[in-house]
């Protein structure tokens, strides 16, 4: 049995006050769930905070991104090694927006990937395809892409060690959510690329959700049998909104 996992990317959102008081939040509704795996992934400079905050809880931290570089000359990059070193648990690679809007490239999200792996983090690889793309046929071809660049550098053993996020672009920030027969068929062929290197990897890998979840919709999308959680964006940034998904998660496993 896969254990659900729930995690909220706030992205360009928070300031100090703001996001000590949403941890807080969070933390007092989250009970020692030990069915789901939650975790919030801040902006960079608020993860110390978000840390300290949730020290000996079972809120986990993470990065919404990180360098394909160790060290060097690279300004502005922030390291994997670094991330883990102040106690982050995850790190977001390949996210959508950081395809799109800077230029990251499966070969780059595979090598961000492998970084992330040595460092000791668990990479939530996230993959997806356009509007576009899906609309003329293509999905399943761009996502097969992205996961076969991940495998050529890092290989099917390493899946046991991370986390894989479907979102279709066209459904983030835009209000439209794939359908949950939509969202799963995309998880079932996720599944079955992983399945022609390993069936067994297959079979445990955990695959969110990434695409305009929210309270009222959760529970739905959740219920699927190849869907094992939710990447959250606007919705983590309500601890309220944030806690139902959870608990849908956590709900889940009846269905398993």
């Amino acid at each position: 049995m896969r254990k659900p996992i729930v995690l909220g990317n706030w992205k360009l959102n928070g300031t100090t006050a703001a996001s000590e008081a949403l941890v807080a939040s969070i933390l007092a509704g989250l009970i020692e769930w030990d069915a789901v795996d939650v975790g919030v992934c801040p902006p960079f400079i608020l993860i110390p905070q978000v840390i300290h905050q949730a020290a000996h809880t079972n809120l986990a931290v993470g990065g919404q991104s990180c360098s394909e570089y160790v060290l060097g000359a690279y300004t502005g990059e922030v390291s994997a090694d670094m991330l883990r070193e102040v106690g982050c648990r995850y790190v977001l690679v390949g996210h959508s927006e950081r395809r799109a809007l800077f230029g990251e490239t499966n070969e780059m999200v595979a090598r961000k990937v492998n970084i992330a792996l040595k460092s000791g983090l668990t990479p939530v690889l996230c993959v997806g395809e356009t509007l576009e793309e899906r609309q003329s046929g293509r999905m399943n071809d761009v996502v097969r892409g992205q996961i076969q660049a991940v495998l050529n550098v890092v290989g099917i053993r390493s899946f046991e060690r991370l986390v894989i996020a479907y979102e279709p672009i066209w459904a983030i920030g835009t209000g439209l959510t794939a359908s949950p027969a939509q969202a799963q068929s995309m998880h079932a062929m996720i599944r079955g690329v992983l399945s022609e290197h390993d069936p067994a990897v297959a079979r445990g890998v955990r695959i969110q959700y990434g695409g305009s979840v929210k309270a009222d919709n959760a529970a739905e999308l959740f219920a699927e049998p190849d869907i094992d959680g939710g990447l959250i964006g606007g919705a983590s940034l309500k601890a309220e909104d944030f806690l139902i998904i959870c608990r849908a998660a956590a709900d889940s496993l009846r269905f398993i």
